[in-house]
């Protein structure tokens, strides 16, 4: 009797095991998407929710035979509130993977985390160059402000501007594309001055006033995604509209989310980016058509993109790595190259950053709407900070 006791006991433990076995191998896939769903930049937070969510509708929500939950927090903006949030989807909702982060900040609060977690970040929308160092886990789906800057500092030199005023928010990307304008229209035998204005409750009168009484050819300014419509009003109440002076743009501030709003006053305007809700393909069409049924009409901006690739990105590396997370995922990552809505792109296996075109575009009216319409073409763009190190 005990023989046969201990035979069913043995038996029992053995279907038990093979029972949880079964049930690790269809445990959840955890992403925590974390963004700025209230506060100044919830825009950013809306469009990439929305995007990552269409992703999921329209792959569906298994990967490698593990089902994908997508867990959102709202970071509100603050980066303590990030770094909170990062730790607690770690520790609590043990993550396989983090997203999001919608400006610099945030996306530093938590990158020591994904450090000590070996939990892969994708960074959907900030921009500073130097974030994918901080971490070996980082990888980047958006872009960095001097990728999209440089070839616009190119653009204003063979078109026979002489002097630029920058007028950028004082954060990393700000500075960034500071920085890469001034290297790039300096060395072609250009003249620029410097003004920068605070991230938080920026007034740009008094920077503008500046801007006015330098009398420059032109105006290059960036302010983040949100921020746009404010800094155009200013830039008409001051009269720069009809000054002489040209405007031009990081494409932050033409932002396709919140162009219909801010009116006629940026017609004309000259901005770079890697991606336009006009931009020619087929699968920017369908994108942009899919991303309006799904957000009340909103026509998808850049961070949309970023977060729809991010998405992209860690469902491939899943598939790859047979729904392993940690480092087999980032390694996975790198290197990966697909047709994106914005056009080819790639990570670099070395900076984890994206490669990818950056367009140049003026402001026009079509079936009256405006949009950032795309009449030059840069390809294959890296992040300029990271290459100019390696050389």
């Amino acid at each position: 009797m005990k023989r046969r006791t201990f035979i069913c006991s043995v038996g029992a433990a053995a279907v038990t095991l093979a029972l949880s076995g079964a049930a690790l191998a269809q445990e959840a896939v955890k992403i925590g998407l974390i963004l700025p769903m209230t506060g100044p930049f919830a825009s950013t937070g809306r469009q990439i929710e929305a995007a990552a969510k269409l992703y999921m509708q329209q792959q569906g929500d298994t990967v490698a035979g593990r089902k994908i939950q997508l867990i959102l927090k709202d970071d509100t903006g603050v980066a303590d509130v990030t770094k909170r949030l990062a730790q607690e989807l770690i520790v609590n909702d043990k993550i396989a993977v983090m997203a999001g982060f919608g400006l610099t900040p945030l996306a530093l609060a938590s990158a020591p985390l994904a450090t000590q977690g070996k939990v892969p970040a994708v960074v959907m929308a900030a921009a500073t160059s130097t974030i994918t160092e901080v971490s070996p886990y980082i990888v980047r789906t958006s872009f960095t402000a001097a990728q999209a800057t440089v070839p616009l500092a190119d653009w204003a030199a063979k078109n026979g501007l002489k002097k630029v005023v920058t007028l950028v928010s004082d954060y990393g990307p700000g500075i960034d594309v500071e920085k890469a304008f001034t290297e790039v229209f300096t060395k072609a035998g250009g003249q620029v001055e410097n003004l920068r204005v605070p991230l938080a409750n920026p007034d740009f009168s008094p920077f503008l006033q500046k801007v006015a009484d330098a009398k420059p050819d032109a105006l290059l300014a960036f302010v983040p995604s949100g921020v746009g419509a404010q800094f155009m009003k200013q830039f008409v109440e001051r009269g720069l509209d009809k000054s002489g002076i040209r405007l031009l743009a990081e494409g932050s501030v033409t932002d396709d989310d919140l162009l219909n709003n801010i009116g006629d006053v940026a017609l004309g305007a000259i901005t770079s980016h890697h991606y336009s809700a006009a931009h020619d393909s087929p699968e920017n069409k369908a994108f942009v058509e899919a991303f309006k049924k799904i957000s009340n009409g909103t026509r998808p901006n850049f961070m949309a993109v970023g977060g729809y690739d991010g998405m992209h990105l860690i469902y491939e590396g899943l598939k790859k790595t047979n729904g392993q997370g940690g480092q087999a995922l980032i390694d996975a990552m790198k290197g990966m190259s697909w047709t994106s809505p914005r056009g080819p792109v790639s990570i670099d296996p070395q900076t984890r950053d994206i490669v990818q075109n950056i367009y140049v575009r003026k402001v026009e009216r079509r079936d009256g709407e405006l949009y950032n319409v795309e009449f030059a073409t840069i390809p294959n763009v890296k992040d300029p900070v990271k290459a100019a190190k390696s050389n």
